[in-house]
C-alpha cells in the first residue's frame, strides 16, 4: 500500500471509531468484483445481515410500545440503498474503492449501488474482525443522528412524503397527485432529476430534485405537503 492509502484507511478507521486487527479485511471490503477474483460480495452479504439484525434490535429496544408493522417501517427507512450510500459518501468510501478500469471510467466511485454495497461490506468486515458487539457499536454510532432516533420516545411518522400526500388527497376526496420529469441533467452515472408535482388545491406545480426520479418525486411531494399544511 502507498503512504496515501495507509493514511486514508487510518482516517476511515478513525471515522468508524473502530481499529481493525486485520486491515486486509477492510481492504477486501473496499474491493469491487470488477477489480479481481477477491472482492467484497461475501462481506456485503454478511454486513447486510448484521445491519438488519442490529437495526431490528436497536429499534425494538428504543421503541418498546411500537408494533411489528411500525418497527418494520422504521427499519426500512434506515436500511436502504439511499441511506447507506449517504453514509458511504460521508465517510468518503468512494475515494477508497478498488475498481476495475471500466467501473472507474463509468463513474463507479459515485454510483449509489456501489457505495451502499461497500458500506455493507465494511460492516461485514467489522463483524468478522471484532465480533457482533463491535459491529453493533459501529452501526449504532453511524446511525445515531438519524431522525428516527430523536430524543422523543415516540417514533416519527416514517411514511414517505408521496404516501402521506396521496393519503391526504384521498382523505379530502381530491384527485391523486401527478408527477412529471421536467429535466434530467448530467452524465448517465451522475444524473440529476428535476420533477414537478401537480395537485388540485395548489395554484401551480411544485418542484423537487434529486439523484434519482424517486428522490426527486419524494422531495416534490414534501414541498406539496408543506404548502398544504401552511394553507391549513
Amino acid at each position: 500500500m502507498s503512504t496515501l492509502q495507509v493514511g486514508q484507511l487510518q482516517r476511515l478507521q478513525h471515522d468508524l471509531a473502530y481499529q481493525f486487527n486485520d486491515i486486509t479485511l477492510l481492504q477486501l471490503a473496499l474491493t469491487h468484483r470488477s477489480a479481481g477474483k477477491l472482492h467484497n460480495q461475501r462481506l456485503e452479504f454478511l454486513g447486510d445481515a448484521a445491519l438488519g439484525l442490529v437495526m431490528a434490535e436497536t429499534l425494538y429496544n428504543r421503541f418498546p410500545e411500537s408494533g411489528e408493522g411500525q418497527l418494520s417501517q422504521l427499519r426500512a427507512s434506515l436500511v436502504n440503498r439511499q441511506t447507506l450510500a449517504a453514509l458511504a459518501r460521508k465517510l468518503d468510501l468512494g475515494k477508497l474503492l478498488v475498481l476495475g478500469m471500466g467501473e472507474i471510467k463509468s463513474g463507479g466511485r459515485e454510483r449509489e449501488s456501489m457505495l451502499s454495497d461497500a458500506m455493507e461490506a465494511v460492516f461485514g468486515a467489522v463483524l468478522l474482525d471484532g465480533g457482533l458487539a463491535a459491529c453493533r457499536q459501529v452501526i449504532q454510532q453511524l446511525f445515531a443522528e438519524a431522525p428516527v432516533f430523536a430524543e422523543s420516545s415516540h417514533p416519527a411518522d416514517m411514511r414517505d412524503a408521496k404516501t402521506r400526500l396521496q393519503e391526504l388527497m384521498q382523505a379530502r376526496a381530491l384527485p391523486l397527485p401527478l408527477y412529471h420529469v421536467d429535466d434530467i441533467q448530467g452524465d448517465e452515472h451522475e444524473q440529476w432529476f428535476i420533477v414537478h408535482c401537480l395537485i388540485e388545491p395548489l395554484a401551480s406545480a411544485v418542484v423537487g430534485s434529486g439523484r434519482s426520479r424517486r428522490e426527486a418525486e419524494q422531495r416534490a411531494a414534501q414541498v406539496a405537503l408543506d404548502e398544504l399544511l401552511r394553507e391549513k
